[in-house]
């Protein structure tokens, strides 16, 4: 696995070795020993989630804050998403800005998000098949969502129009000004 830091310190793109023939093609995806060297500290990944999704789905910008806070690695199986992660970490030099990184089942591509993050992806193809590993369980009572339009971040998402969000993402996100940061 090759480990490409990004223009947010924390924040990694995992670009995987594949080994392709004429009977397809094998890749490791994930190594715990290579990935806590790379980033520089351990990471214990506890639950793995997938989803699908249609054009034009955005989901996010999530988080959960606090003790119930989540490390992500991401990576899309089918289709194209484009990814965001946004820096919620108020002693951060790169504190609102965000780094966008296109994944796809034919770049198999993976990003890391470390924990003080908030997360969303907007599907690009016709459909896309999206799977992420978890540091930390899913706690409901600490979730909390950006709003993806905000325009102190001014996420430059590439589909403009067509857009499908969750009635949560449409009504209960707030502005970057008025979210809970680390």
């Amino acid at each position: 696995m090759n480990y490409l830091p990004t223009d947010i310190d924390g924040v990694w793109i995992c670009e995987p070795r594949v080994f392709a023939d004429n009977r397809g093609y094998f890749m490791e995806t994930w190594r715990e020993d290579d990935f806590n060297r790379a980033v520089g500290y351990e990471v214990r990944f506890v639950q793995d989630n997938e989803s699908k999704s249609h054009r034009g789905v955005l989901r996010g910008l999530h988080y959960q804050r606090g003790d119930a806070s989540q490390a992500k690695l991401v990576r899309v199986l089918q289709g194209i998403v484009v990814d965001v992660a946004v820096d919620l970490r108020k002693s951060s030099p790169t504190f609102g800005k965000y780094v966008m990184v296109e994944l796809s089942a034919q770049n198999k591509r993976q990003l890391f998000i470390p924990r003080g993050f908030a997360h969303g992806f907007q599907v690009i193809s016709d459909e896309a098949v999206f799977a992420y590993k978890v540091d930390n369980r899913y706690a409901p009572e600490a979730e909390c969502s950006i709003r993806y339009d905000d325009p102190t971040i001014g996420i430059d998402w590439p589909l403009k129009e067509g857009l499908e969000l969750s009635e949560k993402d449409l009504r209960h996100a707030v502005a970057l000004s008025e979210a809970d940061t680390f």
